[in-house]
């Protein structure tokens, strides 16, 4: 049975092609043998056709038996050739293409792993999870099979047309004619068929992202009791889809009944004439039957090599998909200065070293000057400051207007504002998540632009208020702030965060497995295991952005004296909107439409009367 598939035509479907054809070519031996075995398959199936021609000439009407036997054991052993190339050919393209789409993934995930934030804020999660499914899957199936397919119908295709010509030239423009209308019929029932399979596709995602939505978003249904309406808003995307399938469906499927029919009539034809050929002498019999089993063979390679350009062609679909995403700038990351675990000597002279030593320095290469040491060392503190930044997500909107700011090593800074005022910015682009569009941002001294981007968010710990945990031990999420922390220090960033009590009270303490991001915790004690993930690097600059909102006071005030510890001569950006948790920050800036309305200590502040004295107070709410 014939499968249906829906595809879009690749926009550039040569450019596509090449970058495909550059994975297989790392296979180019396998591919050379495999290309010959599809070549001895179809010509053993061609050559062993014609020789009917002279076993009915040469041995069966003129009775040479022992002859017949040669020629049937001749055509035997050509047959088991072309048998066994099929059976080789076939595990061989399964092992190139097995390889080939693996390392497409493998590619796909180093490359995903190395593109800038701004990505993922412009397409979907499950847009892009659909290139390592859907895509990648289409792919695959179509080197499984369609690839060797493909070149067996051409092969089969080009040798069974030259055969007719060679054999009745005559009788060969009755095949062509019916060929001509098979075309015909096919590309007009494609064009249909195409146009209801996009249409299907996009019902479908439709489809599907309500669902994951709906799945995501059970709490909040079952509090609003929305399950009448999101069912019948299911039902009518469901109807969408199975209109749009059906009419996709109908025109698919009279392809091959019509291509069929069309050859049997074919067939019927060309045997009549082809018989008063043989009355007439223009044909001998041997010929005649050669040339109807070609006749007989002629449709199922070209309606197989349609289906496999249908195939194809949803698999360059994919693979352009897939290579648009590659094809994407990575981070621009021009830095030099790198980070290193440091220690001091004897004579109080800070030196690299490879062990973790709780202390880091950013390693500068010096000039080329002549007899200048390599690099020289200069100790992370945690200074950062912001130089007149401007910065916007988009061209058209800018979303910080000349921030200046300063946090010297120690101290707590705290950002607090409207929804929208840019505190979050302010801490992407500590991270170099994204780049300013003007200004500059210092860290101990240097440009962080200087700085690799690997190193420098190495110096950094973030927890925001959507935490994430991964599928693993409680321990394995602890240690992935630092993955050669041994137990005791897991134990010790727990105790630091508060999480130790709770952690120990599970039924497998440490090496209790989490799953679905945490699903048997609360909140909270998520939170807490994202505090200690965070703590047991002991970074020079901490970052907490709503970091304590899902914890109870009393447990926030615990951990704040954690953090106090463990921050010690370390530098904090606080995020909050709870302003009781900032009270007790060096400086609180007071962000409003991208810049500082308003900056000092909680007491000043207050002094002030000015937008902090109003948020405190209650005159005025944070939005």
């Amino acid at each position: 049975m014939a499968r249906n598939v829906n595809f879009s035509r690749p926009k550039d479907t040569k450019k596509t092609l090449l970058q495909l054809l550059s994975y297989l070519g790392r296979h180019k031996w396998y591919m050379l043998v495999t290309g010959f075995l599809v070549a001895v398959s179809g010509m053993a199936n061609i050559l062993g056709t014609y020789l009917l021609k002279p076993v009915i000439n040469n041995y069966i009407i003129p009775g040479d038996i022992p002859g017949l036997i040669r020629m049937l054991i001749f055509m035997g052993l050509m047959y088991l050739a072309g048998a066994l190339s099929c059976m080789a050919y076939g595990q061989m393209m399964m092992h190139i293409s097995q390889t080939v789409v693996s390392e497409i993934r493998s590619d796909l995930f180093q490359k995903t792993q190395k593109l800038p934030l701004s990505y993922f804020d412009t397409h979907t999660h499950g847009e892009l999870m659909s290139r390592f499914t859907n895509d990648v899957d289409t792919i695959t199936e179509a080197l499984n099979g369609s690839f060797t397919m493909l070149i067996e119908s051409f092969i089969t295709i080009a040798g069974t047309f030259t055969m007719l010509l060679i054999l009745s030239w005559r009788l060969s423009l009755i095949v062509f004619f019916f060929l001509a209308v098979m075309f015909v019929f096919v590309r007009f029932n494609s064009a249909r068929s195409r146009k209801y399979f996009a249409r299907q596709q996009m019902y479908l995602g439709s489809m599907n992202g309500f669902v994951e939505e709906i799945v995501t978003g059970q709490k909040v249904e079952k509090v609003f009791n929305h399950e009448p309406q999101d069912f019948e808003e299911f039902c009518r995307r469901n109807e969408d889809y199975r209109q749009a399938a059906v009419k996709a469906l109908t025109y698919s499927g009279l392809t091959i009944p019509t291509v069929v029919s069309l050859g049997y009539v074919n067939y019927a034809v060309s045997a009549c004439v082809g018989g008063l050929f043989a009355l007439s002498g223009l044909t001998d019999l041997g010929t005649l039957a050669s040339y109807l089993v070609y006749v007989r063979q002629s449709t199922m390679p070209i309606n197989r090599f349609t289906q496999q350009i249908n195939f194809l062609l949803a698999a360059l679909s994919g693979a352009e998909r897939i290579f648009d995403m590659m094809n994407q700038e990575p981070e621009v990351d021009e830095g030099k200065v790198t980070l290193c675990n440091v220690k001091t000597d004897a004579q109080g002279n800070l030196e690299e070293t490879e062990s973790y030593t709780k202390d880091f320095a950013l390693k500068v290469p010096a000039s080329d000057t002549a007899g200048s040491a390599p690099f020289r060392l200069i100790p992370l503190k945690g200074d950062v400051r912001f130089h007149q930044v401007v910065f916007g997500y988009t061209p058209e909107k800018t979303v910080l207007n000349g921030i200046s700011l300063y946090a010297k090593p120690g101290q707590k800074i705290a950002f607090v504002g409207s929804t929208g005022a840019g505190k979050t910015t302010i801490i992407n682009l500590v991270n170099r998540f994204y780049e300013i569009n003007s200004g500059s941002i210092t860290y101990d001294g240097i440009d962080i632009r200087q700085i690799k981007k690997d190193d420098l968010r190495r110096s950094l710990s973030m927890v925001i208020q959507d935490t994430h945990l991964f599928t693993g031990t409680i321990a394995d999420n602890i240690r992935y702030g630092r993955l050669d922390a041994s137990r005791e220090e897991i134990i010790e960033a727990a105790k630091v965060a508060n999480a130790h009590s709770f952690i120990r009270r599970l039924p497998q303490g440490y090496d209790t497995p989490l799953h679905s991001d945490g699903a048997n915790l609360s909140q909270g004690q998520r939170q807490l295991l994202s505090i200690a993930r965070a703590a047991i690097s002991r970074p020079p600059v901490l970052i907490l952005d709503e970091a304590t909102s899902s914890i109870d006071t009393r447990t926030e005030k615990l951990i704040e004296k954690g953090m106090d510890a463990l921050m010690e001569g370390r530098t904090v950006f606080v995020i909050a909107h709870r302003l009781s948790t900032v009270r007790n920050s060096k400086a609180i800036m007071v962000l409003e439409k991208g810049e500082i309305i308003e900056r000092g200590s909680h007491e000043e502040l207050l002094e002030q009367k000015g937008r902090y004295y109003q948020l405190y107070t209650g005159q005025f709410e944070l939005e």
